[in-house]
């Protein structure tokens, strides 16, 4: 009995192994951007380490199951073992960082550029931003390229294999036949309102507001420069001081943390009544993965598909998961819930024993000086915050009764802080009050016309009800003296006077480039990631069509898909043609002369076959004329390259035009 032969795979040579690494490195670059930095950074120098290492020699069996168990568990645990599409990318990347650890034959080459596409596609569930888009172009690029040489590398034609320029040319040849079809589908193909199927939410949610705000908690957040939200007004436009967007309102507080009411998002919102200046706009809201979202004060009413709460904050029926726009109205408070509900009145003043007796105390003292003048109060504890207060984001750590530590002693923060003591303050002093979370302000981009409020943006405020007036706005942090205003974003940044100062022109050029970047993001997030049902009912209203029911869009993409169809298979076989327009147009005579029965055979030189056609067929002197200049111009040399591509020319037009 013969012993069975072991299977041994084709080696890799070390051109074919650079691109296949380099391939796989493409592909998983798109997937680090959406992970955690201290995270991307251990995975790509866990996979730097690993393909320099294996260049060498190839690591033990125990050695590699040891390896991707410990970043296995590295992964889940940076994840607090929550599991989520986040963490299902961040695992996927991390096996694809040590995937090169078994690369040593052609085998092996096909199964890591097959693993490593799906680290590109695997980036649009977490972020569908052109960037990410182009980083998994190139990407999958190199990795069909890299695939190519395997295959020329395992027929054993890697000697006549085409240069690599030639070959991601190729590849981009193949993804322009299918470009077409995939463009009608992705804008003619009939839309649904709402998805078939979901895919997980991430374990870890985006920077957000949420219904809770602890000391410190908000640092991470506000240093966080991305947009948050972009916003388009139609008619006038707020002045940037009013531009309060209102997010959840915080009711409770036990001694640290502040929450919000979770029963009063069921209660129907409250009395208002408005100013007579309305301002109308459209919001563009970035995913979160919170439900909660943000209007400016106070909304007319809640758009389609959401909740208004009685504190007149917005929630989505599900997560953001996705770049959503909701168009909406809203027009400044003048009497805002004026009859406030006992046991509303009594959540509003309600404080945890045992917290902050010097604050309580302080409290008490103004309210027996004041009498019932609240408002008195509150423009005690301003002007307090006015004359004594600075503003700074290097704050350290408060104890057990931070709002006695914060007023008394520390006397330096940021908004978390000012709310939170201001609105303890007041309900010490027997004020209903409450922390209302959101954005302030705006930037205005100077070429879209529209603005920008980013997640640093975020604010806490407090409201105060006033009889007579209802809740009221009062925003302590803004009470600062500028003098008083230290460690800001812009100094953080560079900016305000910082490290840029003297710089005013090359800080206008960022700048400049920073809104021409930011409104080309916002046209991909309008033609590309905004492109739902609704939008492509309407989509050629340009051309006169109001709207296109689905059978119209059905039929509009039938024509469309029929073209791209026509469009490849015209393509295709284009690229089994003859690429030398001699030869081509030399053989389309010879099928002429096929059809008559004079085939040319496959051996017969070109005269011998004008011979044997002019013996059959009398009068046939010009084919003889034609393959003696074909034959010339094909084997035998020329003298001058001017002269010879005229004849060139002319012997290509001599052969279309003849006809037996």
């Amino acid at each position: 009995m013969q012993p069975r032969a072991r299977f041994t795979a084709a080696p890799l040579d070390p051109q074919s192994r650079l691109w296949t690494l380099a391939a796989a490195a493409a592909c998983l670059l798109p997937l680090l951007r959406q992970l955690p930095i201290p995270m991307a950074l251990a995975i790509a120098t866990i996979g730097a380490v690993i393909v320099t290492v294996t260049s060498r020699r190839r690591l033990p069996g125990w050695l590699r199951l040891l390896l991707a168990v410990a970043l296995v568990g590295y992964v889940l645990a940076s994840a607090r073992f929550a599991l989520g599409r986040d963490t299902a990318c961040a695992l996927l990347a991390a096996m694809l960082a040590i995937k090169p650890v078994e690369l040593a034959g052609v085998r092996d080459a096909r199964s890591l550029l097959g693993f490593a596409l799906f680290a590109p596609f695997s980036t649009f569930l977490l972020d569908q931003g052109p960037l990410s888009l182009a980083l998994g172009l190139v990407g999958v690029t190199l990795a069909l390229a890299a695939l190519l040489r395997v295959a020329d590398l395992e027929s054993g034609d890697i000697a006549h294999a085409a240069p690599p320029w030639r070959r991601l040319l190729g590849v981009w040849r193949l993804v322009a036949i299918g470009l077409p079809l995939a463009l009608a589908a992705f804008w003619l193909f009939p839309r649904i309102a709402t998805p078939l199927w979901g895919v997980p939410e991430r374990a870890l949610a985006r920077p957000g507001l949420s219904d809770h705000m602890s000391p410190g908690e908000w640092i991470d957040f506000i240093n966080d420069d991305t947009p948050a939200l972009r916003v388009t007004f139609f008619g006038p436009t707020p002045p940037t001081s009013q531009m309060y967007w209102r997010g959840p309102v915080l009711w409770n507080f036990d001694g640290r943390t502040w929450t919000g009411s979770r029963w009063l998002r069921s209660l129907p919102p409250p009395a208002v009544t408005r100013a007579a200046r309305t301002w109308d706009y459209e919001m563009a809201l970035e995913p979160t993965e919170r439900r909660q979202m943000v209007a400016l004060e106070l909304p007319v009413a809640a758009p389609d598909g959401t909740h208004l709460d009685h504190d007149y904050g917005l929630q989505a029926p599900r997560p953001l998961g996705t770049l959503t726009r909701w168009r909406m109205q809203s027009a400044a408070p003048v009497a805002f819930e004026p009859e406030l509900r006992p046991y509303l009145h009594q959540l509003a003043l309600r404080l945890p024993e045992g917290y902050n007796p010097r604050t309580v105390a302080l409290a008490r003292q103004w309210r027996l000086e004041a009498g019932d003048n609240d408002a008195a109060i509150v423009e005690r504890a301003l002007a307090w915050i006015r004359d004594d207060f600075a503003y700074t984001l290097t704050t350290p750590l408060l104890g057990r009764h931070s709002v006695d530590e914060f007023l008394f002693e520390q006397q330096a923060g940021f908004c978390e802080h000012f709310s939170s003591a201001f609105v303890v303050l007041m309900r010490a002093a027997g004020i209903p009050a409450r922390v209302v979370t959101g954005y302030v302000g705006g930037y205005r981009n100077r070429y879209g016309d529209y603005w920008i409020v980013r997640r640093s943006d975020a604010h806490a405020w407090a409201e105060v009800w006033l009889a007579g007036r209802g809740w009221t706005r009062v925003d302590p942090t803004a009470a600062v003296a500028p003098e008083r205003i230290y460690d800001t974003l812009a100094d953080r940044a560079g900016g305000g006077g910082g490290g840029l100062a003297g710089l005013g022109g090359l800080t206008d050029r960022l700048a400049a480039v920073r809104d021409v970047a930011d409104w080309m993001r916002r046209g991909w997030n309008d033609f590309v990631l905004g492109f739902d049902a609704a939008r492509q009912q309407k989509l050629l209203q340009p051309l006169g069509i109001e709207r296109l029911d689905p059978r119209g869009l059905i039929a509009l993409f039938a024509a469309a898909a029929t073209l791209a169809i026509g469009w490849m298979l015209w393509l295709t076989a284009r690229a089994e043609r003859e690429g030398d327009r001699l030869l081509r147009a030399w053989h389309r005579l010879g099928a002429r002369y096929a059809r008559l029965g004079f085939a040319r055979a496959a051996h017969e030189p070109a005269g011998a076959w004008a011979a044997r056609v002019a013996a059959a067929r009398p009068g046939s002197d010009e084919l003889q004329s034609l393959s003696a200049r074909f034959a010339q111009w094909r084997y035998a040399s020329l003298d001058g390259r001017t002269q010879g591509r005229r004849e060139l020319d002319a012997l290509v037009r001599a052969l279309r035009r003849h006809r037996p």
